[in-house]
Order: structure tokens, then C-alpha cells, then sequence
């Protein structure tokens, strides 16, 4: 068996090992390496693919076996990604972010017609409605690859939704010529990247695959419930100390103004209130005896509402939900109202 490889070896032509030395290099020169799968992918399209690709990212096309080879002559880490080299591979090169890199490459799909003998990605629908033929063979076309069609109006119509091929069916010649033809195309076509190698991690494309608007919602709901927190348990902090501040001062008031502590900021609100409780004590005692007040204080009681209301303590501090409304820091601020509650 040694003899065996070791004759391998010495007769491996001088091409396969140039190109086993670029991959090599290659893989040494990008920050990131990634096996995108390219199966079904038309090469005029592939072609199209790589040149939108350039100035970002480097796809690199060879024989599977070539890339086992430049893999297998990597870092331990690097050559992990060596099990998901499969069917018909690439290998894409880039200094890109790989979660961005992979929002590219799905914006950069096509839709397609399926091929003969192709297996369909999903459930392949024909929905009811005009089409474009005029009346003729179409018909029996149509209804020959199991599309209920008819002739209306002097034009073809589909006369009800039909599902014409579930998702694993193999779509035979016949429905494939139609499909084309009605402009359904049920292909989802473009680079299929199945993993990234980033500086000593590997991102399997679920990792990639992430939801910007659930993540950012998140992003802001934690943001919220930290502020919350944050108010609640009156830990201080860059971006809630304004609301802790005019929570603490409005509490400070109120407990003044019920404990008639004298201080400057509130002598108005006490002399109110003692006037209002001076008058209430007047009205009492006037009932009793008319006589046991002064004429003053009855001209005072005759001019003041029937019924005087005493006067309102500071609002008190409002709740917390309504403080955060007010103070709640915007999507703009989030990361730096997160880092610094728990930074």
C-alpha cells in the first residue's frame, strides 16, 4: 500500500499541484473561507455570479478532490470545514464580514425555471387566472400536464388553482416545457453558501441566517427592560440617572410638602394648604356661632367656593412605564444605554 501512494504522489501532474498550491494560498491571504455549493448553477450564470462578486469576494472553482487536498494541508481549524465539500463545491475567499457576506449572496438569487427531470424546491402552484396564449394547441397542453385550462373571452385561462408538483416531486419534460411557458419559475438560483471560516471560527449558514428585524427588536426590548430595571431598583446609570434624578426630587417634594417641612421651594404650597385648612377651621367654628369669627374671615368664607378644595400634594411620581415612555432612550442610542447599564 505504501508503494502504492508513494507512486501516487510522484506521478500527480505538475497542474492539480499548482492548483492545490493556490487554494493554499488563497486560504492564507482572506480572512474568511467559505464552501458555497454551485449545483444547477448554469455556468453563463456562475459566471455573472462571480463578476457581481468581484472587489468582495473570490470564488474559486476546482475538483472536489483538489480541495481536500489544499484543506487537508491547513490548520486543524480550517480543515474541519472539509466535511461540508460535497456534490459540485466552490470555494469563496473574502476579507467580508460573513454575516453580511451572506445577506449579499441571498439578495443576489434568481428565480428559474425548473430543468427536465429536475426535483422541485417546493410545492410548484398554478393559480386561476388569464394567460397570455390565444386560443389554440396550449390547451391541450396545458391540460395534458394536469392544468385545468380552458378558453374564455378569446383567451386561455387556467379555471382553477392547481398544484402541479410537490416539493421532492421529479418534474418531467412535458410540465417543465409548460412551466416555462406560463413564466413560473421555481427555482431558487444562486451561490449556496454552507459554511464560513473566520479567524478560528466556523458559521454554518443557520448561524448566518439571521432575522435583522426580530434582532433589532430584541436589541430594543432588553434595552427597555434594562432601563426599567435600571429606574426600579434606582441603580445609577448614564442613561437612566436623568429619570432617577427627577424621580428622586418629585419624592423629596411630596414627602416635604405631607411632613410641612419649611423650605423654600415649596412655602407657597404650604401656605396654601394652611390657608385652606385656616378657612375649613373658620367655616366649622362660624356654624357653631356666627359671632366666633371675624368679619374679616366671613367676607373671606363668602367670596371662597362652597365647598374649598384643599390643595393638591406635587404630583406623585408617575409610574415607572410612563417614565420610561418619556425618557425611553431611541433605536439610535441602544448600544450605548446597554454598555453602559451593564458595562
Amino acid at each position: 500500500m505504501a508503494s502504492e501512494v508513494r507512486h501516487h504522489s510522484i506521478h500527480i501532474p505538475q497542474w492539480k499541484k499548482d492548483e492545490i498550491e493556490d487554494i493554499i494560498k488563497l486560504i492564507g491571504a482572506y480572512s474568511s473561507v467559505g464552501v458555497v455549493g454551485v449545483q444547477g448553477i448554469p455556468s453563463s450564470q456562475l459566471q455573472l455570479m462571480r463578476k457581481n462578486l468581484r472587489g468582495m469576494a473570490n470564488v474559486k472553482m476546482s475538483r472536489n478532490n483538489l480541495i481536500f487536498r489544499a484543506l487537508d494541508q491547513s490548520s486543524d481549524q480550517v480543515k474541519q470545514i472539509s466535511k461540508y465539500v460535497e456534490d459540485q463545491t466552490a470555494l469563496l475567499f473574502t476579507n467580508e464580514n460573513p454575516f453580511r457576506l451572506y445577506k449579499i449572496l441571498e439578495k443576489g438569487r434568481t428565480a428559474a425555471p425548473i430543468k427536465p427531470g429536475g426535483i422541485a424546491p417546493k410545492d410548484i402552484v398554478v393559480q386561476k387566472g388569464p394567460t397570455s396564449f390565444p386560443p389554440g394547441p396550449i390547451v391541450g397542453e396545458l391540460q395534458g400536464s394536469g392544468i385545468p385550462a380552458g378558453i374564455e373571452g378569446g383567451k386561455v385561462v387556467i379555471r382553477e388553482t392547481k398544484t402541479v408538483a410537490r416539493k421532492g416531486d421529479v418534474v418531467d419534460a412535458k410540465l417543465a416545457s409548460i412551466l416555462a411557458r406560463l413564466e413560473i419559475y421555481p427555482v431558487d438560483l444562486g451561490l449556496d453558501l454552507r459554511v464560513v471560516y473566520e479567524k478560528g471560527t466556523i458559521y454554518e449558514s443557520k448561524m448566518l441566517a439571521i432575522d435583522e428585524t426580530q434582532y433589532i427588536g430584541d436589541i430594543t426590548r432588553a434595552v427597555q427592560k434594562a432601563f426599567n430595571l435600571s429606574v426600579n431598583t434606582a441603580y445609577p446609570a448614564k442613561a437612566t440617572i436623568g429619570t432617577l434624578l427627577a424621580k428622586a426630587a418629585s419624592e423629596s417634594r411630596n414627602l416635604a410638602i405631607n411632613a410641612e417641612i419649611i423650605m423654600p421651594d415649596i412655602m407657597d404650597v404650604l401656605l396654601a394648604k394652611a390657608n385652606a385648612q385656616m378657612l375649613s377651621i373658620a367655616k366649622i367654628a362660624s356654624q357653631k356661632d356666627a359671632n366666633a369669627i371675624s368679619g374679616k374671615l366671613k367676607e373671606k368664607l363668602a367670596a371662597s367656593p362652597k365647598e374649598e378644595k384643599k390643595p393638591e400634594a406635587a404630583a406623585a411620581p408617575k409610574e415607572v412605564k410612563e417614565e420610561k415612555k418619556k425618557e425611553e432612550p431611541k433605536e439610535t442610542d441602544i448600544a450605548a444605554g446597554l454598555g453602559s447599564l451593564f458595562g
